[in-house]
């Protein structure tokens, strides 16, 4: 920070130590390549970095300004053992000087074997004091490093579902959609929407509909494979992302799901009542090389949309819509 004349705020602090840890590989490399390019890491800079890769609401704010000043404490404990290191060599370099003045005065030896075995064990115990402390200090580290990756791992995750948000699933799709473009993979994407869901709400309460988005979220979590990743797009939508997988994958992935889900039978936590069935819609699209995510969604959106108007409880593919009309210039 202090070579690139960053000014030591406390969301420049999380910034650049999340940057040192090398945890995201899209904070890096867009630092690198700011330096790389002589950049200069103004405040508008810092501003958007910060808003970009960690962000700064509620308790998350909190937990910056709280990891600035343990690392502020920690950086100036380090500084004040390192300045008592370089006197307390400075002294004893002085004193073992002092023991050899000794020798060519022709003291006696016996007394000059004891004063460099003192002098020795002083630097011994200055030794052991410093490392202990640094020991320490590390220690602090760790527990500040852990502090950052549950923080981080907070705002990832969707209070309610458990799980990532959308945050989160802009950051993954990022990796997955320069993999599949440098691999010459395909990927894929399903959205998901709870069939009437509103009318649901209605009839039994918010407290019901969180419920049941809950036990959706979960079968989508446990349904979709390891490397892909489901999060919570919004409202009552869900969204998974596919590498490696094309639409004939996908459809199979969404097919698997949506039976899953229609065939459970959700019950009221609280009175044990049986509620009507849950069914959800889907739709779902393949990424085309240079498209943007938003680009993407937006065709599986479309494909929702007809799925719901065709009947819902039914997945529609990207393939099955028509093409958009040119518009003319």
């Amino acid at each position: 920070m202090a070579k690139q004349r960053v000014p030591p705020t406390p969301n420049n602090f999380h910034l650049w130590f999340k940057y040192s840890l090398g945890q995201s590989s899209d904070l890096k490399r867009t630092i690198d390549i700011l330096i790389s390019n002589k950049r200069k890491f103004d405040s508008a800079t810092n501003h958007d970095l910060f808003k970009t890769y960690i962000g700064s609401q509620g308790t998350e704010a909190a937990v910056v300004h709280q990891v600035s000043q343990r690392l502020h404490g920690v950086m100036d404990s380090a500084k004040n053992f390192i300045t008592t290191a370089i006197a307390d060599n400075r002294t004893q370099m002085e004193a073992m000087g002092d023991v050899a003045g000794q020798t060519e005065a022709g003291f006696d030896p016996k007394i000059l074997i004891e004063n460099l075995v003192s002098e020795l064990t002083k630097a011994t115990e200055r030794a052991v004091k410093l490392e202990a402390g640094f020991q320490e200090k590390s220690r602090e580290l760790d527990v500040i490093r852990e502090s950052l990756n549950k923080s981080e791992e907070r705002a990832r995750t969707d209070t309610l579902t458990g799980l990532p948000n959308r945050r989160a699933l802009e950051e993954f799709f990022r990796g997955a959609q320069i993999a599949a473009m440098e691999r010459d993979e395909p990927l894929s994407v399903l959205l998901i929407d709870i069939d009437h869901f509103k009318k649901f709400n209605d009839n039994f309460g918010h407290g019901v509909g969180d419920q049941v988005l809950r036990l959706v979220a979960k079968a989508l979590r446990e349904l979709v494979r390891g490397e892909d990743l489901p999060a919570r797009y919004g409202g009552e939508e869900l969204i998974a992302v596919l590498p490696r997988a094309d639409l004939s994958t996908c459809h199979g992935i969404a097919e698997r799901i949506r039976r899953s889900i229609s065939e459970c039978q959700f019950t009221r936590r609280s009175t044990g009542e049986v509620l009507p069935q849950i069914t959800v819609s889907i739709g779902i699209g393949e990424f085309q090389f240079g498209e943007s995510m938003a680009d993407l969604i937006d065709r599986c959106d479309r494909a929702l949309y007809l799925a719901k108007k065709t009947g819902r409880n039914k997945v529609v593919s990207e393939s099955e819509l028509k093409p958009k009309a040119a518009v003319a210039g």
